[in-house]
C-alpha cells in the first residue's frame, strides 16, 4: 500500500479534429448535474480557485451496491485522505420510471425496491469520509456500467461534463464519462466498453468508434489532462501475467476474420495499437510504466481472473492514470493496490483500485 493511505486494521502540430458527436440525449438534469457551478457556489469558491487534487483513486467497483453491502468499512478506511475518487461500473439504474425519459444523474427511485437500494447508498454515504466528497454521477437506463466522481467539498471544479463532447446536458450512453475540470487541470473518468470476442455482434465497431472519439478528445483539449479509468486495454506484454494466454484466447473456438482483432478482448493487437496512437497523439503518459519499469507479478495487475477456473491466476492491467506529459514531473507515486490470485485488496471486486499522487504546482 502507498504511504498516503491509511492503513486498515486487520480484524481480531497538425490541424486539431473536431469530435465526433454520439452522446444520449437525456432528461433536463437537476442543478448538482448540470454543466458549471452556480453563481453562490462559484463566488464561495473564488478564493479557493488556486487548490487543486493532488491525491487521486481510480476503482472498477463491480456494483457499487454490493460492495457497500460487503466491504464498505474497509474501502472507507481505505481511502479517506484522497481527493477524488473514481468509480466505473457502478451498476445503479438512472432515475425515471419504466418508459419514462431518464435522469442519467439522479439515482433510480420510482419503485420500492429502487427506492430501498438508493437510501442504503445514501446512507453510506452520508458517513465519514464521503461526506466530505460531493459526488456526480453518470448513469446507465439499468443496472449495467456507470460512472460516478467523488471530489472533496474544498476542491470543487469549474465545471463538470457527462460526454466527450463536454456538453453538459448530455451523458455517455451507459454513463461512461465523467469530465471534472479544474483551474490547471481537467480529470477524466471513463468506462471503456469490452471489445468483445465477435465482430458480427457489433462489439468490435463499438469499441473502434470508442477508441476514435477518445483519440480526438485528446487530440483536442486545451488543459492538461488526467485520465483514469477501467480504459479495458493493456497495452503491452508486461501488462499481463500471460501474454501467450491471452494472446491466444479464443470463444468457443470461435476466430475473428482479422488476425489483429485475435485474443483476449482487451489484449488485441489492434486495441493495443489504437492505445498507443491515443498516448502519442495526446502527448500523454502512463502513470503507472512511469514509475513502474518492470513487471510485477504479484501487484503489478488490476484485474485478476475468477480464483475458480481458467482463469485462476490470469491478471491484466486495465485500470489506468494517464497523464499529459506536461505534469510528468509531478508524479510522486501511482500505485496498484491490489495482489495476489485470491485478490487481497480489492474490495470484492474482480479489480482493485489503483492511485495516483502529484506534487505541487512549482
Amino acid at each position: 500500500m502507498k504511504r498516503f493511505f491509511k492503513p486498515i486494521e486487520k480484524e481480531g502540430s497538425a490541424k486539431k479534429p473536431s469530435l465526433s458527436s454520439d452522446c444520449a440525449s437525456t432528461a433536463k438534469t437537476e442543478a448538482d448535474d448540470g454543466v458549471a457551478l452556480s453563481d453562490n457556489e462559484n463566488e464561495n469558491e473564488n478564493e479557493k480557485k488556486d487548490l487543486h487534487p493532488l491525491k487521486f483513486l481510480t476503482w472498477n467497483a463491480n456494483s457499487l451496491l454490493l460492495r457497500i453491502k460487503n466491504d464498505w468499512s474497509h474501502f472507507s478506511s481505505f481511502v479517506q485522505t484522497l481527493d477524488v475518487i473514481c468509480i466505473q461500473e457502478v451498476r445503479i439504474p438512472a432515475a425515471g420510471a419504466k418508459g419514462a425519459p431518464k435522469n442519467p444523474g439522479e439515482l433510480k427511485d420510482d419503485t420500492s425496491a429502487s427506492r430501498e437500494e438508493k437510501q442504503i447508498v445514501m446512507r453510506a454515504l452520508s458517513t465519514v469520509p464521503f461526506k466530505e466528497y460531493r459526488v456526480w454521477w453518470s448513469l446507465s437506463n439499468s443496472k449495467y456500467g456507470g460512472t460516478a466522481m467523488f471530489i472533496k467539498k474544498h476542491l470543487q471544479p469549474k465545471k463538470v461534463s457527462f460526454c466527450l463532447d463536454r456538453t453538459g446536458s448530455k451523458h455517455e450512453q451507459d454513463g461512461r464519462v465523467i469530465i471534472a475540470e479544474f483551474e490547471s487541470y481537467l480529470v477524466m473518468n471513463t468506462y471503456a466498453p469490452n471489445n468483445g470476442w465477435k465482430e458480427e455482434e457489433n462489439s468490435f465497431p463499438r469499441r473502434r468508434k470508442w477508441d476514435k472519439r477518445i483519440l480526438e478528445f485528446v487530440q483536442c483539449i486545451d488543459k492538461p489532462l488526467i485520465w483514469c479509468g477501467d480504459l479495458n486495454v493493456s497495452h503491452e506484454d508486461i501488462d499481463v501475467s500471460h501474454p501467450d494466454f491471452f494472446s491466444s484466447a479464443k470463444l468457443n473456438g470461435y476466430v475473428p476474420p482479422n488476425k489483429e482483432d485475435c485474443g483476449q478482448p482487451g489484449f488485441t493487437l489492434a486495441e493495443r495499437r489504437r492505445f498507443e496512437n491515443m498516448l502519442t497523439q495526446g502527448k500523454l503518459i502512463d502513470a503507472y510504466r512511469f514509475l513502474h519499469k518492470e513487471k510485477d507479478m504479484d501487484s503489478g495487475f488490476s484485474w485478476s481472473g475468477h480464483p475458480i477456473g481458467k482463469y485462476r491466476g490470469k491478471r491484466m492491467r486495465i485500470d489506468y492514470f494517464i497523464v499529459s506529459e506536461k505534469l510528468k514531473e509531478r508524479i510522486i507515486a501511482c500505485e496498484i493496490h491490489g495482489h495476489g490470485i485470491e485478490r487481497e485488496g480489492f474490495y470484492g471486486s474482480d479489480h482493485c483500485p489503483v492511485s495516483l499522487k502529484l506534487s505541487q504546482e512549482a
